[in-house]
């Protein structure tokens, strides 16, 4: 059985979720035309350099996902691996790495995804998960949602469950989130930006 303990979520603050998230969204850094002309570049840099930032934006999941109870939290690689591990400590349950090809030293399995000028592929530990287990799939940002969709894939075939997928920010316009809501994926994100 998990020995799960009460989150150290900070109590001292009076600000509200609203209020969190404005501060969140206020505090990521759109670069203008990177890494190619024409994009937007939502930076999520800034949050991890505030520990006060970073403390309201890892609140906001551990409210979200402590009574959800997941078994493990799956994070792509490599923004969903500080987000999600941090959040596994959080709620004393393992933190599971879904990296690019060619990353893990185990056997793994593999899924590929869809790129705007060809494809990737991201792979998982065998042992990972468990078949039964119930999965929380986290990343820093859905954009055209291949690389969440990857990893949900990879997850069930292994017998897990992925109980929803999270992001700090989503892009709508690149209809990412609405792919995998069709696919049947649950999603909670923090903040939304307008453009690529």
């Amino acid at each position: 059985m998990n020995d799960r303990h009460p989150p150290s979520v900070s109590t001292h603050r009076h600000a509200t979720r609203m209020d969190d998230r404005s501060l969140i969204r206020q505090t990521i850094r759109t670069v203008p035309d990177w890494p190619s002309p024409g994009v937007q570049f939502r930076d999520i840099t800034p949050l991890l350099q505030s520990p006060k930032v970073f403390r309201v934006l890892i609140d906001q999941f551990v409210h979200r996902y402590f009574d959800l109870r997941p078994d493990a939290i799956a994070g792509l690689d490599a923004r969903g691996f500080i987000i999600g591990s941090v959040l596994a400590y959080e709620l004393n349950i393992g933190f599971v790495p879904i990296r690019k090809k060619g990353k893990l030293p185990y056997t793994t399995v593999e899924e590929s995804y869809e790129l705007e000028y060809g494809s990737a592929a991201v792979e998982i530990h065998t042992d990972a998960v468990k078949a039964g287990d119930r999965v929380l799939l986290i990343d820093d940002l859905i954009a055209t949602g291949g690389t969440m969709m990857a990893g949900k894939r990879l997850l069930e075939r292994l017998g897990a469950t992925v109980i929803e997928g999270a992001a700090i920010v989503d892009l709508p316009e690149l209809g990412g989130a609405a792919k995998l809501r069709a696919a049947g994926l649950p999603l909670f994100t923090l903040v939304s930006f307008e453009g690529h």
